[in-house]
């Protein structure tokens, strides 16, 4: 019998970002017709983080940005003290009865909050060494002390080696804690290879789905929760898919989606390192989407940020709210 989760939306703080990274190519006349951004040019995001709990398990999807970066990082970000960890705290559950975390990939945004600030008469999980010591937090904490972190390899290796168009997306103050074994010497880190959705040496033409079902893509990583690979963004992103304990069936959609203005084909983000392989993705994961009944649950979405989708008279694809 499939585990079912019950779960909650954690709303894991503010998080502003420039209107041109966001959008991409689109033009800011077309994409400032339904959303307006401040006097910086900032769209207001959310840090969306799920905890699931059932099986007799405690799971956090996401984990957000945290509380590392300094002041002027901070403001530019328009960050607002939030933080996976206060709002696990929020949602009754202590940060130390958490037993798996699962990223969908490990840019500061998305990782960041799987390590802490050590505070006041705490003794520091990790301290950064000389190589390290270069302007990250150099004292922290383990957010999660007995979870382990799932994540793709492709993704740690990329992170590892800094591979991304942005020179300060991993930093080495949530990567490298992650080295330190849980209780038992148990790895804290389970590196994932999940079939890719189509082969290396193929470029897939725009319209296109991969060559095998989402049914062989997905790797189950605990009792009644998989995992696909969504490259675009990263390599290395993933998706988390689940069965609720009303029975539908969710999936934690990342950066290849981050907001429901994001639907179009096109719409993608200025980060992305394939912005051609994002497009590609969303048409299939939207495909599957709406042909399998699936609730779409997206990382950054201020609103309501859960939906269903259907397919248009005009060949594409719809939002509902769920």
């Amino acid at each position: 019998m499939t585990t079912r989760y019950s779960w909650r939306l954690l709303r894991a703080g503010r998080f502003l970002l420039d209107g041109g990274g966001v959008f991409g190519i689109i033009p800011r006349s077309v994409w400032t017709r339904s959303i307006t951004p401040d006097d910086q040019n900032r769209i207001e995001l959310v840090h969306n983080c799920l905890l699931l709990e059932g099986g007799g398990r405690t799971v956090v999807v996401e984990a957000g940005t945290g509380d590392k970066l300094d002041a002027k990082m901070s403001a530019i970000f328009g960050l607002d003290g939030r933080t996976v960890e206060s709002e696990v705290a929020g949602a009754g559950v202590a940060p130390a009865d958490v037993n798996a975390v699962i990223v969908s990939h490990l840019h500061f945004d998305h990782a960041g909050g799987l390590t802490r600030r050590a505070r006041d008469n705490e003794t520091p999980d990790w301290t950064a060494g000389p190589r390290e010591a270069s302007g990250d937090q150099n004292e922290v904490m383990l957010t999660f002390p007995n979870a382990e972190v799932i994540v793709q390899r492709q993704e740690w290796t990329d992170a590892i080696n800094n591979d991304a168009v942005m020179t300060r997306t991993y930093y080495r103050d949530h990567l490298l804690p992650l080295e330190i074994p849980l209780a038992g010497e148990r790895p804290r880190l389970r590196l994932i290879d999940s079939p890719i959705p189509f082969p290396h040496d193929h470029r897939p033409s725009r319209a296109e789905s991969p060559h095998t079902p989402i049914t062989n893509r997905l790797t189950e990583v605990l009792p009644g929760i998989s995992v696909f690979l969504v490259p675009g963004h990263t390599w290395g992103q993933q998706a988390v898919l689940f069965e609720d304990d009303q029975g539908r069936t969710i999936v934690f959609t990342p950066d290849v989606m981050p907001t429901k203005h994001h639907i179009g084909q096109p719409y993608s983000l200025g980060y992305d390192v394939e912005p051609y392989t994002s497009m590609v993705t969303k048409r299939w994961l939207l495909s599957e989407a709406a042909d399998r009944g699936w609730h779409l649950l997206l990382d950054h979405e201020p609103g309501n940020a859960l939906f269903r989708v259907e397919r248009t008279d005009k060949g594409w694809f719809e939002l509902l709210d769920a």
